[in-house]
């Protein structure tokens, strides 16, 4: 097993109910740890498989309003901008958004990875480099908390990282996304196989389960893993 500390002045898990006006979880979910453990170290070779989330702080919220643009920024609504022969004007297309995260947060992920079928080395070859990468403080890009202006910064756990003792239902919590692939619908990709290319569709499933805090630790259904994949 492989864990980490991971921690930051502000976080948002945002729940998927609430539409524009985010409000998170009170507890990060294990899609977040999973692209935190992924921002850390990735292999095409293996998956991350999250087990505990301990909670090393007490659990507070923070409001915060923020003034954001509503048109989603692309190529081609830039490429569209450039046609009418106009330049875009934020001020134009600005709304003020509320968020309710969370403030002065600190986790252990507690993790392993699982080898894929392709997968040639050893498991324990992944452990170590993930293991000399959090301690040299080593990531492919900056972790987050949820969303990417808050940061996230990590380190090896120690003796005095003590999960709090709260005992709380937190109700559904996202676990993570099921891509499964369809012969028919609206083209998403197309694959190359030895017979030429064939059309793949693929539709995506969100997975909730009843997470449940028991002494400061959020334990993730391992079987999760097997809906998903």
């Amino acid at each position: 097993m492989l864990s980490v500390k991971v921690w930051g002045s502000f976080a948002c898990f945002t729940r998927p109910e609430f539409g524009v006006e985010r409000v998170s979880y009170e507890v990060m979910t294990p899609s977040a740890a999973r692209g935190i453990l992924e921002g850390i170290f990735w292999k095409p070779e293996f998956a991350w498989r999250i087990h505990e989330i301990h909670v090393l702080k007490p659990i507070r919220h923070y409001s915060i309003l923020r003034n954001e643009i509503n048109t989603v920024q692309s190529d081609r609504s830039a490429q569209g901008w450039a046609k009418k022969g106009g330049r875009y004007y934020a001020d134009d297309d600005r709304a003020q958004r509320h968020t309710l995260c969370l403030r002065e947060v600190a986790y252990v992920i507690k993790a392993d990875v699982a080898l894929l079928p392709h997968a040639n080395d050893h498991v324990a070859k992944y452990r170590d480099q993930f293991r000399r990468r959090v301690k040299r403080g080593q990531c492919f890009n900056q972790p987050y908390l949820g969303t990417r202006e808050f940061s996230a910064f990590f380190s090896p756990v120690t003796d005095d990282d003590v999960a709090i003792d709260v005992n709380d239902h937190l109700g559904l919590m996202l676990f993570d996304l099921a891509f499964s692939r369809k012969p028919k619908g609206n083209v998403s990709h197309l694959v190359h196989d030895e017979n030429g290319i064939s059309v793949v569709t693929s539709d995506v499933s969100p997975i909730f389960f009843q997470a449940e805090l028991k002494q400061g630790v959020l334990h993730v259904p391992q079987e999760l893993y097997e809906v998903r994949t």
